[in-house]
């Protein structure tokens, strides 16, 4: 195997040679796409053989289990199928208690198996990492099971066990072909991005000491990289490639640039608020601004130490000469100018160490690395598990009311869409692209049910048949645009021409399972667009609320969170915030603005706090301040008046002390009109 995938790099390299294909990254990403396609493909027929062989009754859902587990990089196929099949288990396990403890009261079975699905979508809207697709599993695998067994709940273990059996050969086929033939490895892809990212950082930092960077809160929008680096990450020890990262040295990177973007915003606020910035300070900026648009590797880490040292001297020259307020903010600004040049070699020895794949180095800080923190709103997941309880609920009355044959497959489809779409804040447009997936493969599935099947003779044949239209829906799949309209190609095709031992070619099943398909997905997009929509102006003002009850928490000595952690989870809520603004009102265009305001104060609150105080300064009353005046000016020329109180800093304690007073009062500088108390 080896040897095939020797050849295969080779081939790409020969390939990637080629004018157009090294010009052309569309005609390089159908390629990766299609790739893709044949290898699921590949994976769909296998399990659906094989489930064939054992004789198992649906072997279809062997077919649409790989659709569902399949991703386009080895990592995230294994770590997929990996919750799946927990996810599958729990949600049996849960459908074999509830249907036949409740079948003979239909309204209660209902609530119990809907009260189940949203449980298990309130854990995963909580998780926010790829484990929580265990939890939607769990979720619509008892959709999926327990509705359609309420008509005959004395079946319910032997199609739970059958279920739970074909969904296994589904991921085990999926796991074997695309961590065997030709795989893609997620790591490359981390590495790539984490080039990507290392060169942005650079250029606006670079923008940001040349004047040529508008919005103080510009640095934020790396947040965005940070989070998909997050997400590739998650995959890696899933890939079993021999570069894998180490883990330390991502979640040490990750500190360490999410830091970095404070800085940047820190300097970005210096420059604009010292007037008279001295010669010496103005030479290094412009050494440091070629330095970072280098791009010789080697020279730039031949120049780092040289400049490291320089500002570090420069620091301690006008730190220990400050006697006014101005020459603490200068001071403090060539400390951030240290800190940047030594955020930034780190960044690039653990990216080194990532990239070929070495032991994690020790750093300066020797402080244990934090890693990603993810931003959990339990009321907002809540409110979301809720409107879809009476989505589902509503849906089971309709059925039970009704007496409708086919209700309860209508119904376990709404509970999927429910748990599959329910995290995102509109997920009607994402169904309605399923439901038009789903069109096609009605349609698509009506011709081989009727036109090509009957003429199929064996297996050979019945997989050339399919190859046409799984392969171009595969290709689909691939690609984020049309993903969930794939899915409804992929997904809808197995089901309705009812793949099993033999031909049925039953036109009355396929159309009552069709019309099913139809309402369910027509109910879910209205019933989700009232009740599951999330508005962004509404998402952007609870983010923000929860800022400023974590800094009131941060005074009062109740967040039990240090600077880092603090830094990251801002970042996280950062990355929430930013493509929502691109849907919220004009009130919300400053809301980036004002959680770097929150960011910063949050992080002076807590610099402060473990800094030892002199003798003479209140600074618990200061602090208290903070969240309860809207006298902002006054606060400002408190705080001025504190750190001039303390200059000469006769020490390093005096001097952190002193930085602390400075943050705090540039960062208030920035503070909107709103108070700060805001409920």
């Amino acid at each position: 195997m080896s040897k095939i995938n020797l050849h295969y790099r080779h081939s790409l390299h020969a390939i990637s040679r080629w004018p157009w294909r090294i010009t052309s990254p569309t005609l390089l990403g159908d390629a990766h796409a299609l790739l893709y396609s044949v290898r699921s493909f590949a994976a769909a027929m296998l399990a659906y053989y094989i489930a064939l062989s054992i004789g198992l009754d649906r072997p279809s859902w062997a077919i649409i289990t790989v659709y569902v587990v399949s991703q386009t990089s080895v990592g995230a196929s294994l770590s997929r199928s990996l919750y799946r099949l927990a996810g599958t288990v729990a949600g049996a396990a849960a459908t074999v208690l509830i249907v036949p403890t409740f079948v003979n009261m239909p309204i209660l079975c209902s609530v119990m198996l809907t009260g189940w699905i949203t449980f298990c979508l309130w854990l995963s809207l909580l998780e926010r990492t790829p484990r929580a697709y265990a939890f939607v599993l769990a979720g619509y695998t008892a959709s999926l099971i327990g509705f359609p067994a309420v008509s005959d709940p004395g079946s319910v273990f032997t199609i739970a066990i059958v279920r739970v059996q074909e969904i296994t050969i589904g991921i085990l086929c999926a796991a074997l072909i695309h961590r065997y033939i030709l795989p893609t490895r997620i790591s490359g892809l981390f590495n790539n991005k984490l080039a990507q990212v290392m060169h942005t950082a650079r250029r606006r930092i670079a923008d940001t000491l040349a004047g040529r960077s508008d919005a103080v809160s510009e640095p934020l929008h790396l947040a965005l990289a940070l989070q998909f680096l997050q997400g590739i990450s998650h995959h890696i020890p899933y890939d079993f490639s021999l570069s894998a990262p180490v883990r330390q040295a991502r979640k040490a990177l990750h500190d360490r640039l999410a830091r970095l973007v404070i800085v940047n915003s820190e300097l970005h606020d210096r420059l604009r608020t010292i007037a008279n910035m001295p010669a010496d300070i103005q030479t290094l900026l412009g050494d440091i601004q070629a330095w970072l648009t280098s791009d010789d590797t080697g020279k730039r880490k031949s120049a780092a130490d040289a400049l490291q040292k320089r500002s570090a001297q420069l620091m301690a020259s006008h730190a220990a000469q400050a006697l006014t307020f101005e020459d603490a903010l200068r001071a403090n600004f060539v400390g951030y100018i240290a800190e940047l040049i030594a955020l930034i070699q780190q960044c690039e020895r653990l990216s080194d160490a990532i990239r070929h794949a070495k032991p994690t180095l020790t750093l300066e800080e020797g402080s244990a690395v934090k890693g990603y923190v993810f931003h959990r709103d339990p009321l907002s997941a809540g409110r979301t598990a809720l409107g879809a309880f009476a989505i589902i609920l509503g849906g089971c009355l309709l059925w039970i009311f009704s007496a409708w044959p086919e209700g309860g497959t209508a119904v376990s489809i709404l509970g999927v869409c429910c748990t599959l779409f329910g995290s995102f804040d509109t997920p009607a447009p994402h169904i309605v692209k399923y439901i038009i997936g789903s069109v096609w493969g009605v349609l698509i599935s009506l011709v081989y049910s009727f036109a090509l099947l009957p003429q199929v003779s064996d297996f050979p044949v019945l997989v050339a048949f399919f190859a046409p239209a799984f392969l171009f829906a595969g290709s689909l799949q691939a690609r984020p645009p049309t993903t969930f309209m794939a899915m409804g190609i992929t997904l809808t095709l197995p089901v309705l021409c009812e793949l099993g031992a033999h031909y049925t070619g039953d036109f009355a099943s396929a159309a009552n399972t069709a019309i099913a398909l139809f309402f369910a997905t027509g109910f879910a997009v209205i019933s989700m667009s009232l009740l599951q929509t999330v508005q962004a102006d509404a998402a952007i003002k609870r983010l923000l609320k929860l800022c400023q009850r974590d800094i009131r928490r941060s005074v009062n000595g109740v967040f039990k969170g240090n600077e880092t952690h603090w830094t990251n989870l801002m970042i996280d809520r950062a990355a929430l915030l930013l493509p929502r603004l691109q849907r919220s009102g004009p009130s919300s265009a400053l809301a980036l603005d004002r959680l770097l305001h929150f960011l910063r104060i949050g992080l002076c609150v807590m610099h402060l706090r473990r800094c030892a105080i002199p003798a003479g300064c209140e600074i618990n009353e200061l602090l208290h301040c903070l969240t309860c005046t809207t006298q902002i000016d006054a606060l400002r020329e408190q705080i001025r008046a504190m750190a001039e109180f303390c200059l000469p800093a006769a020490n390093e304690q005096s001097r952190q002390f002193v930085d602390g007073l400075v943050d705090l009062h540039c960062a208030l500088r920035t503070q909107d009109k709103e108070p700060a108390n805001d409920k």
